[in-house]
């Protein structure tokens, strides 16, 4: 019996770190080739040579020695953009999903302990602020604010701040309820206090599962304005900007579309799935 009862468990922890793992070491690779870019990438991202566009992909017959993933229209390596690439996708990942994080956070935390005025006030902010299509409402920021990476950041933490709000407000009233909190007010502890010290440790892994997919979210949303090039400028490598290139040269070139797009899909996946595994790691309730 004992055998029996323990293997389901087992099946389970090996299921949940193939889970963890996986995502955990391409979001690594990803961090890797983000930071040392410089060292790794083969060639200059920006090195232009009409004599060598288009080649092919290294498995590929009339591949050139060097240029493993072949080369673009203007003859630029498609593996060292795509390094350079995955530079400014974590750089925008990481910032812009912190700040959307911590301010969403925070209203989420204030309206669903407090209640009252808070609430009510917090919430219809949330409905105006959901009324907007939020990939339109992202163009149109950064279209009157610039473009550039500071306006890209300030876009998406201006617009998504409200999934952090609703989702962290939703499990801090649930929390709100539980004995522990009552335990603590019944010891003489602060409200305030009791928030910070009591309900954030339990919220806590929501906040981290949703900063995971706020993570893959902003990439996606950096890719799409690069694709409409209101990112940075359209000389710099993003992944945006090289699947709206190899959109136009499908047919012939179609490794400068299939690569940075492998890249991109594989990125916003292991963020999501390793959020949701992180959470169902560390939060007490679920274990």
């Amino acid at each position: 019996m004992a055998e029996a009862s323990t293997a389901p468990r087992a099946r389970h922890g090996s299921g949940l770190n193939l889970r963890l793992w996986l995502p955990l070491s391409w979001v690594t690779l990803l961090v890797v080739v983000a930071v040392f870019a410089r060292w790794i990438a083969p060639h200059d991202p920006l090195a232009q040579d009409l004599l060598l566009e288009r080649l092919p992909p290294f498995f590929m017959s009339g591949s050139e020695p060097g240029y493993w993933l072949g080369t673009d229209s203007l003859g630029r390596d498609v593996l060292s953009r795509m390094i350079y690439g995955a530079q400014i996708a974590l750089f925008v990942s990481v910032i812009a999903a912190s700040a959307t994080c911590v301010f969403g956070s925070v209203l989420g935390m204030l309206a669903g302990y407090y209640g009252g005025w808070a609430e009510r006030i917090i919430s219809r902010l949330v409905d105006i602020w959901m009324a907007f299509p939020p990939v339109l409402f992202a163009v149109l920021l950064v279209a009157v604010m610039g473009t550039g990476l500071t306006s890209v950041i300030a876009a998406i933490a201006l617009i998504d701040w409200t999934r952090f709000a609703r989702v962290v407000r939703a499990e801090t009233l649930v929390q709100t309820r539980m004995d522990y909190v009552d335990s603590a007010r019944i010891g003489g502890a602060r409200r305030a206090s009791t928030l910070w010290t009591e309900i954030l440790p339990n919220v806590l892994p929501t906040i981290i599962a949703l900063l995971m997919l706020e993570m893959g979210i902003a990439i996606i949303v950096e890719a799409i304005l690069s694709f409409v090039n209101l990112s940075i400028s359209t000389d710099d490598p993003t992944w945006g900007s090289m699947i709206a290139e190899g959109r136009n040269a499908i047919h012939f070139a179609w490794w400068v579309l299939l690569f940075p797009l492998i890249a991109l899909f594989f990125s916003v996946l292991s963020f999501s799935v390793l959020g949701e595994g992180l959470r169902q790691r560390f939060d007490p309730v679920l274990q």
